[in-house]
């Protein structure tokens, strides 16, 4: 009889909220590491039962940041109210937003996704909104960090699914904290562990291989790929040239601001 793989024993299994993590322990370029018990990420929290909501308030939360649209908390609901939380709801891109692009998948006509979301278009699209989170997000991405310097912890980001609008965040975070590419992108592909990533349902109604078909065409959007990451980087150097210059001049935060962001979430 094959066993169920355990979770880790620092990784509380929620029965209602995917893709949970407490980012403590990352390493910084200067050999200080995020502080345990101050930044999380997860999907969202609509769907929290009462046990995860009773854990999730053992956390000691300041605040949470939803980056998720208007279409998705009318889709999914509202975050559940953890008493003494701050909800903070900052709209960022969706990859796969648009009221278009899903009636056209409801509509289930194969030639049309393929036209679509084929041939690397699907990627293309992923990595496209990355980009434009990068450079048209500037004013939210100086928000989240502003308010982190400014002791809104312990804080979760999340968005939908908790893989890229979450993620891109959590990375900008990171970049922030001085967290090398390398281990920012580890932690990013962690989305894709099988416990956590998100589900994606065959389409009802239609014969095996069509339905087997379109949910590959849209795997892509459901995947967190090293080059969706890359070409999120790739704006701030093009864009900016450097990472200090993303900081300091893309999301105005000073120095000082930094520091603060820094002695808030690292430790030695």
């Amino acid at each position: 009889m094959t066993q169920t793989p355990q979770m880790p024993s620092t990784e509380p299994e929620l029965a209602g909220v995917r893709n949970f993590r407490d980012l403590g322990g990352l390493p910084t370029a200067d050999g200080r590491r995020v502080r345990p018990g101050v930044l999380f990420r997860s999907g969202h929290l609509a769907h929290a039962t009462e046990a995860d909501a009773v854990f999730l308030g053992s956390l000691g939360l300041h605040t949470v940041f939803d980056f998720r649209n208007a279409a998705d908390i009318e889709l999914d609901g509202a975050d559940v109210a953890l008493a003494g939380v701050r909800n903070v709801n900052i709209p960022l891109n969706d990859p796969a937003a648009g009221a278009e692009f899903w009636q056209m998948i409801r509509a289930r006509d194969l030639a049309q996704v393929r036209a679509v979301l084929a041939e690397g278009r699907a990627a293309g699209r992923m990595m496209q909104t990355y980009r434009e989170i990068i450079t048209t997000r500037t004013a939210e991405q100086s928000r989240v960090l502003h308010a982190l310097a400014d002791a809104s912890v312990p804080a979760l980001m999340h968005c939908a699914a908790g893989k890229d609008r979450a993620g891109l965040t959590v990375a900008v975070t990171l970049l922030a904290l001085g967290v090398d590419a390398e281990a920012i992108e580890a932690d990013y592909l962690e989305s894709n562990a099988l416990h956590r990533r998100y589900r994606v349902q065959r389409a009802e109604g239609l014969d095996a291989t069509t339905s087997d078909e379109i949910t590959q065409l849209l795997s892509p959007l459901f995947e967190a790929r090293a080059e969706y990451l890359a070409a999120a980087f790739a704006a701030i150097e093009e864009t900016w040239g450097t990472t200090e210059r993303y900081l300091t001049e893309g999301l105005s935060l000073a120095p000082e601001a930094r520091e603060r962001l820094r002695g808030h979430l690292l430790t030695d």
